[in-house]
């Protein structure tokens, strides 16, 4: 599936990122990926994103539309011509947008669920929620901060914001294939953000994730970044 590179604003991204059994994310993930593992953990989450004035690049942005978006991500490597790449594979995408929900995986990459987002935003706090159309929910309570959580396997802001600055490239199933997107931000900078509160029924689906397998590790926060999606081959 090849679509016109997409241009638009991002207004608000949440990476919410867990820590998980390398051998569990193994079993859930299809060929040609396999787990990308750091300090002997797979890394898997969920991005909450707002999106403004979405359209194809060289329209005016009165074209564009507007959504929230939720994504469930698991950081993959895999080989193509003798290298090894790396980048994000997403089993389930979630949108308040009912367009995307129709096109989805027909013209745009990957199925996208329908579902009903609440948002409240005040003050450097941010509480999303939402719960889609086949009850998948998630809930996150989170406040800016200065500082990087210190139980992190990633030890510093710095090294999370590299590691998941080199996943720009997402690949979701469709079919017998998987639409590749790569997400171009025009600049990249991630703030921490403390999480008071966070479920997820897709992480603490025991017959998905064992009791155990899957624990919090950190959450990222970035905003106001003007970026374009750009299709890459299938695989």
């Amino acid at each position: 599936m090849r679509i016109p590179t997409i241009h638009g604003y991002i207004d608000r991204r949440i990476l919410i990122n867990f820590t998980a059994d390398p051998k569990i994310v193994k079993e859930l993930i299809p060929f040609p990926f396999r787990p990308k593992v750091y300090m002997e953990k797979a890394i898997v989450g969920i991005c909450l994103i707002r999106l403004r004035n979405i359209k194809p690049k060289g329209l005016p942005n009165f074209m564009g539309v507007n959504s929230e978006n939720g994504a469930h991500r698991i950081a993959v490597e895999w080989d193509e011509d003798g290298v090894t790449k790396s980048g994000v594979y997403i089993p389930r995408r979630d949108t308040s947008l009912k367009l995307n929900a129709l096109i989805g995986g027909r013209i745009f990459p990957g199925k996208h669920f329908h579902a009903k987002f609440n948002i409240e935003e005040e003050n450097g706090n941010y509480q999303i929620s939402f719960k889609s159309s086949d009850n998948t929910e998630i809930l996150i309570d989170a406040n800016e901060t200065p500082w990087f959580n210190n139980q992190s396997i990633f030890k510093t802001l710095e090294n999370a914001s590299d590691f998941f600055e080199n996943g720009d490239l997402g690949y979701s199933p469709n079919k017998d294939k998987f639409d590749g997107l790569r997400l171009k931000a025009y600049h990249w900078k991630v703030r921490p953000l403390e999480v008071l509160k966070v479920k997820s029924s897709f992480f603490e689906n025991e017959d998905l994730f064992p009791r155990g397998s899957v624990t919090f590790d950190n959450a990222l926060l970035m905003t106001n970044v003007e970026h374009e999606w750009k299709s890459e081959t299938n695989k």
